[in-house]
């Protein structure tokens, strides 16, 4: 294993190991650069892992202490848990369910498609789909993506087969089995996906992507990767002119200092808002690269709830890929349904305890239990729509709670706008029709669970005034800092940001590499 001393001011700190940092570590270190990746979870591989949801949940979940307002649902059903992320080697991409569409391009032009709407603050991304498509290209080809690039498709299970024939019925014409980052035959040094089921938390065999499996190893290789996990980074420390010069980071309960050329922040929209937060100082009084006062602001989880449909024969949404299928015709630019944006339906499968958990959240009595006694002929799909981003809704510091470490806790607030209510209404509505198309007996529409996509808090602007950080993901204020992950995408569009993020990471990396080739960082 390799190790750099920690006063080695020449190496690039890479804060978090998921689809962002993990990526960007492995582009980096293949094009020679040392990098240190900090880690604050432990280092969990596929035979750790429990395959039954709640101990799997307990094993990888972010659980450290935070706080939750607003008048989402959330706030009420799980108030200490806003977001469901992975406090482990390869963050969250090791909970992913693999659904990989790309951005749209009337998406990265959110603000000019769809026109002032009162109460967002809706803006144009600094790059567009000319800029993203060849990464887009390199992260398909790195994840192995199935139906792109000549990659097979998964076969098709169950709970696809019934949702498939349903959008038929109804009219849809965009739907199949992927794209998916799991793959049908072996790829990349990784086996064919052994249709277990149970790949969502925690895959086993190694079939689905994840920076864990498929980055990290490949950058330990070249030589150039100190992988540090049970590593919390506290705070980015920077110069008297105002360059990060290292990071301060909890290792066994003791802080340490890590020093750096570059430091990018990658540890999840929340942690990295909250982290540059933690990092103000003097010549930084509202926290670091926040001149513009937008550290934090502009929190995005995605439009997202569930329908659950029972039928008279057994469907065993279970067998399979969790996620088996995607249908896309609601994602087109149509400002005529009543809403801007558009959504995904994806299918979903739960085992029944986290059914009896996330179906209706406190609920009880005849109609909760019609759910549970249906579990073997139930169809399911989750609704993944563009949510506008809003000032207030934002991640904060805790005047009153602090962390396992003595930090202020983040505290997420959301509310949801009219146009996210409009469009979970129309999504519910025609995913009922289309369950109902092919003889459902019964529908139940789910709330949204905690958050597992978490965007926007450093998002990208041309306009320093307007934003955090450049369309390369360099902060404004800070050249030597950047941001890795979905914090930094300007706005959620449809799709699922996981391939995105990996090709913003390409991209990224490409830019940084060249950067300080040249000494200009």
């Amino acid at each position: 294993m390799t190790r750099f001393a920690n006063d080695d001011g020449d190496v690039v700190v890479v804060v978090g190991s998921g689809a962002g940092g993990g990526t960007l570590a492995n582009e980096l270190c293949q094009a020679g650069v040392r990098v240190v990746v900090l880690e604050a979870g432990p280092h969990l591989t596929g035979p750790d892992y429990h395959n039954d949801e709640w101990p799997a949940f307990n094993q990888m979940a972010w659980t450290d202490v935070r706080t939750t307002s607003g008048s989402w649902r959330v706030a009420r059903d799980f108030p200490n848990l806003p977001a469901w992320t992975v406090k482990a080697v390869g963050g969250t991409s090791t909970h992913w369910a693999g659904a990989c569409p790309r951005i749209k391009d009337h998406e990265f032009h959110a603000r000019t498609s769809y026109g002032a709407i009162e109460g967002t603050s809706l803006l144009d991304w600094p790059i567009g789909v000319e800029d993203l498509a060849p990464y887009y290209d390199r992260a398909e080809i790195k994840m192995g993506v199935t139906h792109r690039h000549g990659r097979p498709p998964l076969p098709a299970n169950n709970n696809y087969k019934v949702m498939a024939n349903g959008a038929e019925k109804v009219g849809y014409k965009l739907y199949a089995t992927g794209p998916y980052a799991t793959n049908a035959e072996p790829y990349d040094g990784r086996p064919a996906s052994n249709q277990d089921g149970f790949n969502f938390q925690g895959d086993k065999t190694g079939a689905k992507w994840s920076t864990l499996v498929a980055e990290l190893p490949k950058a330990e290789r070249t030589g150039h990767l100190d992988l540090r996990p049970g590593c919390h980074v506290a705070q980015v420390t920077h110069d008297a002119s105002g360059k990060v010069d290292g990071v301060l980071y909890f290792e066994d309960g003791v802080l340490r200092q890590q020093r750096a050329r570059v430091v990018c922040v990658a540890a999840n929209a929340i942690e990295s808002a909250r982290l540059l937060l933690l990092s103000a100082s003097p010549l930084f009084p509202d926290g670091l690269a926040n001149s513009s006062g937008e550290v934090g602001r502009n929190y995005m989880r995605h439009l997202t709830a569930s329908t659950y449909a029972r039928f008279e024969r057994p469907v065993h949404m279970y067998r399979g890929e969790t996620m088996a299928g995607i249908v896309a015709d609601e994602t087109g630019l149509d400002t005529d349904r009543g809403f801007v944006g558009g959504y995904n339906m994806e299918t979903l499968s739960l085992g029944p305890a986290f059914l009896a958990a996330f179906a209706d959240p406190g609920a009880w009595g005849p109609d909760f239990t019609t759910i549970i006694d249906g579990y073997e002929n139930t169809a399911g799909l989750w609704i993944v729509g563009e949510d506008m981003p809003q000032a207030t809704n934002r991640v904060t510091l805790s005047a009153d709670v602090t962390d396992q470490h003595g930090l202020p806790a983040p505290n997420v607030h959301f509310d949801d706008h009219p146009n996210d209510v409009a469009m979970r209404a129309h999504a519910w509505a025609h995913a009922a029709e289309l369950y109902r198309a092919v003889g459902a007996v019964g529908v139940t529409d789910t709330p949204p669970y905690p958050s597992t996509h978490n965007l926007g808090t450093c998002r990208m602007s041309a306009s320093p005034e307007q934003g955090v950080v450049n369309g390369w993901g360099q902060a404004h204020d800070v050249p030597n800092l950047f941001v890795s992950d979905g914090s930094q995408m300007t706005t959620g569009a449809a799709a699922n940001p996981t391939l995105t993020i990996v090709a913003l990471a390409i991209r990224q990396a490409e830019y940084l590499v060249e950067q300080l080739r040249t000494g200009v960082l």
